[in-house]
């Protein structure tokens, strides 16, 4: 079973770095966490209702919750925090993050939206 060992949240450059027990260490952007939030806000109940959300460019991580022994909740300075982020989805989301990133970009582009806040 994937787990957090350690988390460090750099404020300067807004990056969230996770080690895991199996020796993989992974950095994530505040804005990827964000725009990528595992909440029903964000991915909806289904693939069709998943939010693309614009304009996160600048944000950052105010507070880092555990929640039980299996996820943290992150609270975003725009004030989202209804997503609980499991050890395995920061594993899969550091393992996939290029796909991901490059998925939104496109998405953004589609709708005619942009990181700038």
């Amino acid at each position: 079973m994937i787990e957090a060992t350690e988390i460090v949240y750099d404020k300067a450059r807004k990056e969230l770095s996770v080690a895991f027990n199996d020796g993989n260490r992974f950095t994530l952007t505040a804005e990827l966490l964000r725009v990528a939030s595992p909440s029903a806000e964000v991915q909806g109940h289904s693939p069709s209702e998943r939010k693309v959300i614009a304009g996160r460019r600048h944000v950052g991580i105010m507070a880092i919750e555990p929640v039980g022994n299996y996820a943290v909740k992150l609270t975003f300075d725009d004030l989202h925090d209804s997503g609980i982020y499991s050890w395995t989805y920061l594993y899969e989301m550091g393992e996939n993050q290029a796909e991901v990133w490059q998925d939104y970009l496109a998405d953004l582009a589609v709708r005619g939206l942009t990181r700038e806040p």
